[in-house]
């Protein structure tokens, strides 16, 4: 069917913001046909708004129900994998928020199950389906063949989600989850880190629920820009929120630094350095639908000149162009290349990483 009927497990913000519109704007290919969420007010208000009138409470009725092709997994952290792994084994395809998986037990349960059912499973890198990402990577791709990659930089320095959301958006939020589920989350989620990185400082858990979060969309994208470094020559981190790292990659380095304040702007790049040119994808924060994600390329000109052009290939936002791949992995049995196999490079990183900040 050119049509698939999605169903989406967890209503929060980047549901409402996001998702839930781009699939309204992708209605030829889309449908969603039933919303899960455990707040009864979330998940009226949503229903109610978009017109699904299947709602369920609990997600092993919505990945089992009849009129779901894929599952969008899009509730907290900590029960990812657990969804996941109920969506395969009940025959549906998963777009997977990352992180997917907390941990490489998780990881690799999830990957054996996608294997074995022959399911699509894609982690929601959004920022990899950008058309400006996917330029940079042709243009980087050249460079590294020639051996003309001298630097390269991941930086990540953004204000607080909220400081975007508020004043653009309106998000129902619902007071109704029991605190005994709430309570029983973060015990599951304490254990699924400690699984990761065995004993670690408050602070060290914090870095790592920063690298499964946002640090996940900058280390994902410098692998498929750049590949998978040798190894970590030093990370750190200061309060959990704030982290450096410097990846070996041979013939150069690539510094990695990021970070969450109060100031209200999103700077996020990737930057590349060579002998004779210079790249760098600039984001936006994606709660602002549509903002141009843009290309920057620079190259000397002649013996004393420099030419500059700023590339915006088209105007639409990556979340759509990230629901049209999973359209076209689905429907053509393609492997996403944001696979689950994939993100278990992010999870090694991110335990190199976690070991250097002990």
């Amino acid at each position: 069917m050119d049509q698939l009927r999605v169903g989406i497990v967890g209503c929060g913000e980047v549901v409402q913001i996001i998702h839930l519109p781009s699939l309204y704007r992708l209605a030829d290919k889309f449908r969603v046909t039933a919303v899960c969420d455990a707040s009864q007010e979330v998940l009226d208000a949503v229903g109610a708004q978009w017109n699904v009138s299947k709602r369920y409470l609990h997600y092993e009725d919505l990945v089992t129900a009849p009129e779901v092709d894929i599952v969008l997994v899009a509730n907290p952290h900590v029960y990812h994998a657990s969804v996941t792994l109920a969506a395969v084994a009940a025959g549906k395809h998963v777009l997977v928020e990352k992180p997917a998986a907390m941990n490489l037990a998780e990881c690799d349960a999830v990957q054996a199950a996608q294997e074995h059912a022959g399911a699509i499973v894609q982690v929601a890198y959004m920022r990899r389906y950008a058309p400006a990402f996917e330029q940079a990577c042709t243009i980087v791709g050249k460079m590294r063949v020639e051996g003309d990659v001298r630097l390269a930089r991941v930086h990540d320095v953004i204000g607080h989600n909220a400081q975007f959301i508020k004043p653009t958006a309106r998000v129902v939020r619902g007071q109704d989850i029991p605190q005994a589920m709430l309570a029983a989350g973060k015990e599951l989620e304490a254990e699924a880190i400690a699984q990761a990185i065995g004993a670690a400082s408050k602070e060290v858990q914090k870095a790592y629920m920063m690298m499964l979060g946002l640090s996940s969309h900058d280390i994902s994208a410098m692998r498929e820009l750049l590949g998978m470094p040798q190894r970590v020559l030093h990370a750190t981190q200061r309060g959990g929120l704030y982290l450096t790292a410097t990846f070996d990659y041979g013939a150069f380095v690539c510094q990695f630094d990021t970070g969450v304040d109060h100031l209200p702007r999103f700077d996020a790049n990737l930057e590349v350095f060579g002998e004779r040119k210079y790249v760098r994808v600039q984001y936006d924060t994606p709660y602002v639908l549509n903002l141009p994600i843009r290309l920057y390329v620079s190259e000397a000109h002649g013996e004393h000149g420099v030419v500059e052009q700023m590339v915006h290939p088209s105007w639409g936002d990556a979340f759509v162009n990230e629901w049209l791949a999973l359209h076209t992995n689905i429907t053509e049995q393609r492997a996403p290349k944001t696979s689950i196999a994939d993100y278990r490079q992010d999870l090694e990183l991110f335990q190199a990483m976690t070991k250097l900040m002990a």
